[in-house]
Parts: structure tokens; C-alpha cells; sequence
């Protein structure tokens, strides 16, 4: 059964009450496939979700599968060559933004009646909140929904973090991830705001596309979580791309461009040049000439090299940053202010828990510091029979833990002896896909070292394997740490075409507790990525 469409149902002048089951609010993958399990069981459900354009959850409609459908259609852009001209970078676009929009649609739908078809669900379209421990209002189009339940579920997933500068929300042109993966028009210059794991995807991505990406970090590190020798691989990597990058930089301000683009005001940390007029002071297009960002003395190798300053986003009205005296500071690093002017701008600064107009309290659910539902190893919340499942828990934000966190839910509803705990989860994996995908599971040196483990270090240039070779993509490299009295696999590192099929070998024997060893001696098919698994832990 479904409220989601004027045509579904005609909702009465006074309030509907629903009485079920289980209400689930959200309709990401552990919610849903919760919802299928439990009406297969003969139990009654509800499910809550707040707009229909996401039927199915983040990972189907604004994450994993439209980014990679766009990711490949660029890889595919760059292959032909339909990146070189902008008639061809156009058309490439447009083709693949339509492709996405189908894929989507598609997904949606299938998601949609795989739930709403069946007897036992209910699925109804609005905002969810709380109005007591058992008792939420659900407020649609055609009026708000009572629903009471014994069991509930928060599912909501999470949104994008947008940090607090001037302009942010009011200057057309700057875009979440789910904006800038639904353009119809191609921007010849990104600037990408932050420079973690998604902010990299979409300047791969936009970059084989032919667009001109300029990325910015806040602070002088580039992967700083990350072995310093990956990190570099990675970088050098995108830098081939074209992309360029400039950190200890800080977005003070965004505005609308004179030529119709989009105007940041930007103060690096460690570049130094002559003064001249302020970026707030000037209007765009006026002033100095525009110039590229290698134009300012770097004392923190802030940019890659380019030849041409109309390339990338362009910078003007440097103003370097004195003391309060006047007098030169010593103790801090200069700072030079830039105008930076570009086509379009992605925060991509983190997401946060989704939890926004819940009314929590109403319930007795608590939030963290950080402010993710409070759970305990069971996902339980603070309050009784209300669980709260996916990245709105404060877990991994991945779509493989929100159905991992299902499991959890559903060992403690199916009569399980011992029910299955997030302390039983093993080795989350993960992936990143660059033109040259990046994926990684357990410990890397820099953690392993922290520990204070006894570890060898075990390297292999991508280069050496001849899949690699044969699909002329031979570019990365293969890292693992491994226990040295033991040969205990502590994690790996494989920035490698086809290394998100690959890591999730590694994580199987990592979760059989199988040695080095295992992996060393393994019979694999040929050629495949995957035997160098012989040689990496050899």
C-alpha cells in the first residue's frame, strides 16, 4: 500500500492514525531491506520517507551508483578523446548526465515496488517527527499521518556538512555533490572545497570530463590520514589529471562573479606576495589582471605547476595579511588574499547524521557530541524499542555498513541465540574511485607504527603486474602491512585499476584470520589483478 501520490489514497479531514508493527524512518538499505525482511515474517511496517526523488535511499539516487555511472562515462570521455574540444566535452556530458538520470529512475522505481507492492507495507512520502515514544506524525502532501508502532527504526541517513561562510547558501553556483551530479550543462572551471575522499572522486571525475579543477585545502597535508607514499602516488596522480591544488586555504567569502561565475575570497596560509586591493573591495573583472595561482611566492608547495592561467579558476586582489603593529609577524605564517573567480564551486566538507525536525526528545533519543543518534553495540537508541540504523548512527558512512547495521537489527528480532554486534564486524573495507581507484582495509604504516606493532612492509609497483600492462593501465601501487612473528595480515593499500574487486579478497582472509602466507601461495586465474596477490605478499 502506498501515500505517496495524490492518487494513492484520499486522506480524510481529520488525521489518519496508523497502528503497525514496526515504522521505519528512511528509506536507505538498511531500512528497506529491514522492511522486506519484516514483512516477510508476516509483521506489519510502515516506512517514512521524506521525499520521493529518494525512494531507495542516498546510495541509489544522490551516492555510490549515480557517481560511478558519471565516473565511468568520463573514464569512457577520456578514452575517446571527446574531452579534447568543447563541442565533444559537451556532447560527452550531457549524454552521460542522461545516462545517470536514467539509471536512477530506473533504480528508484524498482525500489519503490519492491516495497509499496506488497501487502504488508505501507510506504507514505513526508517529514517525519516524533511526538512521543511510540508515536510519530508523518506530514504529507495531502496532511499529516499519525502513526503508533511498537518497534521503530531511524534510517535518515545523512547530509551534506556546509561550513559557515558568507554567500555559501545564497550564491548561485555552489552545489553539494547531488546538484553538481545533476547539471545540464558541463562547467569549464570547478573549484572543490575540501579535498577528502568524495571532493577527490568528483575532481577525477570532472577532470576526465575535460573540466579545469582546482581543489582546496584547509590545511598543508594532503591525505593526511593516509601513508605518506600513497598519498603522494594519489596526488601525483590527479595532478596528471589536471588537476591542481592549493593548500592552507580558507574560503572566507562567495559571491556572484561578474562574467556570471562565481567569486571566492581565499586566504592562503604560507604565500606571500605585494599588497593591492582587497577582494570584498573590488568587483570582479576589475583591478589587477587575473593570474594564476603559481603567480604568488609559495612557501608551502601549494600548487602544482601549470603553463596557462586561463586554465583553471583565476586569482586577483592579492592582499597579504600584516600584524596588528604593522609590523611583520614572525611567529605565524603570512597570508595572502585572493579572488578567485570559476564556472562552479562543490562543498564537499563531510556530512553530518541526518537528523534535522526528528524531535528526538520527544522520544527519549539521545544524540552524540558529534551529533549522531546514540547506540550501543546493538544499535538500540536511548529509549526502548527504537533503533537507529545507517550513517544517522554515526557509523562508517557506507551503504555496505547500513546493511551490516541491518543485520545487527534483524539478529535480535529473528530469536537469534546470541545476536550478532557492530564488535563483531570485521575489517571495513573501502573504495575510491579515481581513474585510478584507490581502496584500502586495516591498518596502513602510519596506524600500525602509532600501535606500536611489529610489522613488515610488503610493496608492489602496479606496473609489475601484467594485467596491468595488457589493459594499459599500469599506473599506482600495491601496499600491505603484515605482523612480523605472526604473518597476521594487518591491512593493505591498493591504489590499482580493478582494486575495489581486489581488496575484498584481502578482507576475506584477513577475516579468516588466513596468514600472509595464504594469499602468497593462492592459485589465482591469469592474468587477472588479483594474482598479484602472489607477489605482494610473497
Amino acid at each position: 500500500m502506498s501515500i505517496s501520490t495524490p492518487n494513492a489514497i484520499s486522506t480524510p479531514s481529520t488525521s489518519p492514525t496508523i497502528t503497525t508493527d514496526a515504522l521505519i524512518i528512511g528509506f536507505g538499505k538498511g531500512g528497506k531491506t529491514l522492511a522486506a525482511k519484516l514483512s516477510a515474517a508476516g509483521r506489519k511496517v510502515v516506512v517514512a520517507e521524506a521525499s520521493a526523488d529518494m525512494y531507495g535511499g542516498t546510495c541509489i539516487n544522490i551516492g555510490c551508483l549515480p557517481s560511478k555511472s558519471l565516473i565511468l562515462s568520463a573514464e569512457q570521455a577520456r578514452r575517446d578523446g571527446a574531452n579534447s574540444t568543447p563541442e565533444t566535452r559537451e556532447a560527452a556530458f550531457e549524454a552521460a548526465i542522461k545516462e545517470k538520470r536514467r539509471v536512477t529512475s530506473m533504480l528508484r522505481d524498482k525500489n519503490y515496488h519492491k516495497l509499496a507492492d506488497q501487502d504488508n507495507i505501507t510506504v507514505i512520502t513526508g517529514h517525519a517527527h516524533f511526538t512521543g515514544p511510540h508515536s510519530v506524525e508523518i506530514a504529507t502532501a495531502e496532511g499529516p499521518v499519525a502513526v503508533t508502532a511498537s518497534k521503530i527504526f531511524i534510517n535518515t541517513g545523512a547530509t551534506p556538512r556546509i561550513p559557515d561562510i558568507p554567500g555559501i547558501h545564497t550564491t548561485p553556483g555552489v552545489y553539494t555533490s547531488t546538484g553538481l551530479m545533476d547539471l545540464d550543462d558541463m562547467p569549464q572551471r570547478l573549484v572543490i572545497i575540501g579535498s577528502g575522499f568524495i571532493g577527490l572522486e568528483f575532481a577525477s571525475m570532472f577532470a576526465d570530463f575535460g573540466t579545469a579543477v582546482t581543489v582546496l585545502q584547509h590545511n598543508a597535508e594532503f591525505l593526511p590520514r593516509e601513508d605518506a607514499d600513497v598519498a603522494a602516488a594519489i596526488r601525483a596522480q590527479l595532478e596528471a589529471q589536471g588537476v591542481k591544488f592549493l593548500f592552507n586555504a580558507d574560503t572566507k567569502a562567495i559571491a556572484p562573479a561578474a562574467d556570471g561565475g562565481v567569486r571566492l575570497s581565499v586566504a592562503v596560509k604560507g604565500m606571500t606576495r605585494g599588497a593591492s586591493q582587497a577582494c570584498d573591495s573590488t568587483p570582479a573583472g576589475t583591478g589587477n589582471a587575473h593570474t594564476d595561482i603559481t603567480g604568488a611566492t609559495d612557501t608551502t608547495t601549494t600548487t602544482s605547476p601549470t603553463s596557462n592561467p586561463t586554465d583553471h579558476a583565476t586569482m586577483s586582489h592579492v592582499q597579504t595579511k600584516p600584524s596588528d603593529d604593522g609590523e611583520p609577524r614572525f611567529a605565524e605564517p603570512a597570508e595572502a588574499r585572493f579572488c578567485l573567480t570559476t564556472d562552479a564551486v562543490l562543498v564537499a566538507t563531510g556530512r553530518t547524521p541526518n537528523v534535522e525536525g526528528l524531535h528526538l526528545e520527544a522520544a527519549g533519543v539521545e544524540l552524540t557530541e558529534r551529533g549522531a543518534v546514540k547506540v550501543d553495540e546493538l544499535l538500540r537508541t536511548t529509549a526502548a524499542d527504537i533503533w537507529a540504523l545507517g550513517d544517522v548512527n554515526g557509523g562508517p558512512q557506507h551503504t555496505y555498513i547500513s546493511l551490516d547495521d541491518y543485520r545487527v537489527v534483524w539478529s535480535q528480532l529473528n530469536g537469534s541465540d546470541r545476536p550478532y554486534t557492530v564488535k563483531d564486524r570485521k575489517h571495513v573495507p573501502s573504495s575510491t574511485f579515481l581513474a585510478t581507484p584507490y581502496s584500502r582495509v586495516g591498518l596502513n604504516e602510519r596506524e600500525a607504527k602509532a600501535a606500536g606493532l611489529d610489522y613488515v612492509v610488503k610493496r608492489l609497483p602496479v606496473a609489475a603486474v601484467p594485467k596491468a600492462q595488457v589493459m594499459r593501465r599500469p599506473d599506482g601501487l600495491m601496499k600491505a602491512i603484515v605482523e612480523r612473528n605472526t604473518g597476521r595480515i594487518l591491512g593493505a593499500m591498493l591504489l590499482s585499476v580493478e582494486s575495489h574487486e581486489v581488496i575484498n579478497i584481502v578482507k576475506l582472509a584477513m577475516d579468516l584470520d588466513a596468514p600472509a602466507s595464504t594469499l602468497r601461495d593462492m592459485v589465482f586465474t591469469h592474468p587477472t589483478i588479483a594474482e598479484a596477490l602472489n607477489d605482494l605478499f610473497a
